[in-house]
């Protein structure tokens, strides 16, 4: 008994010893992944003045929105193999670096070329920033207990970063221009290059066996392709156009090539025999299906609450605010849930909750009615982060722990994934359910009509040029429109988080709890994994 105590005692002097500073460490580490998170979505407030300075296709438009996703999504695999090499430290400073000069051509950028082009380089350095925040916490939180703690944070800062972004931008767009938005990235990332630079262990990984850069490139290639072909389905295009059929059909075969070629290599960039395991591959579907509610979702609430209800763009930040408290309170009390309802109970009940807060926004109208709205974003912020957490704990549960780093890859990679798919995806449906409630207005020619069909904010832009009756009720029926818009797209969307929940009753009931020699058996923690890169 003496031998352990003295143990657990040895072991809690060496996790002091990881540094005094490691509270700033995270704190650190958490300012880095608020950034890559709140990049995310933080133009979307930001969309309708986009459009009337830059004047984007609705094709240039979803690009503007969701290229950085897509991209960091696709280069997450890459970039946290890439430290476990060189250093991942080093990655992360570079990708500062990088985040910094994008940011700045994202804020002076003069056409939708430039601005995708730049959105581009925001995803290559969050790619190069997330990743290498979980290794480093990792190490500088060796004891399990505050490890714990600090991921608890950490998750808690993962799941509000894309709530954020709205209030921000609206507060920078009450003030300035909508390039202001990037700007603000500069300063911070001019303090934390020297503060990173000075307070942040370096590490490098065991890894053996040389990177599949190309492996990668084929994924990244494979997501663009099919994510272009929905895209172009949701705005009109016919589905045997070629522009439609070759990006679909392209995309998937680089994917399946990606899938064989991991299958050949003995150092593969993703093990994908994880995902035989019924618990793995279930949990990455729910933190799909969870990702792609949130933030597609978001984005058509911005526009409604500006376009239809008449909001600014603070008050739209104001209005999504809630959300952000639930999810950081569910993420704060995610590990103590965990070990009381465990995986199945825990993250079924999460997207049963969530389900239940969209439904209740069907009754959102063209009024403002803003307790309801409240309420449902309440709803929606607790039980989708309750969701990730439980789906995380699962899945990096479920992998062994010599993959414990691959897993970590792919949770993430589902994470940002799940984002870019939803903006597609619920813009697919909106688009579906807007145009037709354009055709046959009185007074309107077609040809405005088409192009009203396009966005509410370019519908409303149309019934300005015409004037008089026929762009008052083009007006009118364009707001309309995109009400019965928002009402299909949320009830698409509750049908998904339905559909989580079913997959999610294949979780294991309770968690595996291990043993250990110097500690008193505990469950395992939902992130212990996670921070393995």
């Amino acid at each position: 008994m003496s031998g352990t105590t003295t143990a657990a005692a040895a072991l809690r002097r060496r996790a002091a010893g990881a540094g005094a500073n490691r509270w700033v460490v995270l704190v650190v580490l958490c300012v880095s992944l608020l950034l890559v998170a709140v990049d995310a979505t933080v133009l979307h407030v930001a969309v309708p003045a986009v459009t009337e300075d830059l004047r984007p296709g609705g094709i240039e438009l979803l690009w503007i929105v969701d290229v950085y996703p897509l991209v960091c999504a696709s280069l997450l695999i890459l970039f946290g193999t890439l430290g476990d090499r060189v250093g991942r430290r080093r990655i992360l400073l570079l990708g500062y670096a990088l985040f910094g000069v994008a940011s700045g051509l994202a804020a002076l950028a003069d056409s939708a070329q430039v601005l995708i082009v730049a959105r581009a380089l925001l995803g290559v350095g969050g790619a190069m920033i997330m990743p290498a925040t979980l290794s480093i916490l990792r190490q500088v939180f060796p004891d399990r207990r505050e490890r714990a703690l600090a991921i608890g944070v950490w998750s808690a800062v993962a799941a509000v970063g894309a709530a954020v972004g709205p209030l921000l931008g609206g507060f920078l767009l009450e003030h300035f221009w909508w390039g202001s938005v990037f700007l603000v990235n500069i300063p911070l990332m001019l303090v934390s290059l020297p503060v990173g630079r000075l307070l942040l262990p370096e590490s490098k990984g065991e890894r053996d066996g040389p990177w599949d850069v190309v492996g990668a490139l084929m994924a990244a290639a494979g997501l663009f392709g099919v994510v272009l072909g929905v895209k172009r389905l949701g705005s009109g295009e016919s589905v045997g156009s070629l522009a439609t059929v070759l990006p679909l059909v392209v995309g998937a075969a680089l994917l399946i090539a990606f899938v064989r070629r991991q299958r050949r290599r003995t150092h593969p960039l993703v093990d994908l025999r994880m995902f035989a395991r019924p618990a793995f591959s279930t949990s990455v579907g729910c933190i799909v299906l969870a990702m792609l509610a949130l933030v597609g979702l978001e984005l058509i609430a911005a526009q409604y609450l500006q376009l239809v209800l008449g909001l600014s763009p603070l008050e739209t930040g104001l209005r999504l605010l809630p959300l952000t408290f639930a999810a950081m309170a569910a993420g704060l009390a995610g590990a103590r849930m965990l070990r009381r309802f465990g995986p199945r109970r825990m993250v079924c009940a999460g997207f049963c909750l969530t389900a239940f807060a969209v439904v209740l926004l069907t009754a959102l109208g063209r009024t403002d009615q803003c307790a309801l709205m409240v309420s449902g974003f309440v709803l929606l912020g607790f039980g989708l982060e309750t969701t990730l957490f439980g789906a995380y704990e699962s899945m990096l549960s479920e992998a062994p722990p010599e993959q414990a780093g691959g897993a970590a890859a792919i949770g993430e990679t589902s994470y940002q994934l799940g984002a870019g798919i939803g903006i597609a995806l619920l813009g697919t449906v909106m688009n579906a359910a807007y145009k037709p409630g354009l055709s046959g207005v009185p007074g309107v020619p077609d040809e405005a009509s088409s192009a009203a069909g396009h966005s509410l904010g370019e519908a409303y832009e149309v019934a300005a040029q015409l004037g008089g009756a026929a762009g008052l009720a083009l007006r009118h029926a364009a707001r309309d429109a995109f009400v019965h818009g928002l009402h299909v797209t949320l009830l698409v969307s509750a049908g998904l988080l339905l559909l989580g929940a079913a997959m999610a009753l294949r979780l294991p009931r309770v968690m595996q709890c291990e043993a250990g020699p110097v500690e008193v058996p505990a469950p395992r923690e939902p992130t212990e994994s996670r921070v393995s890169v």
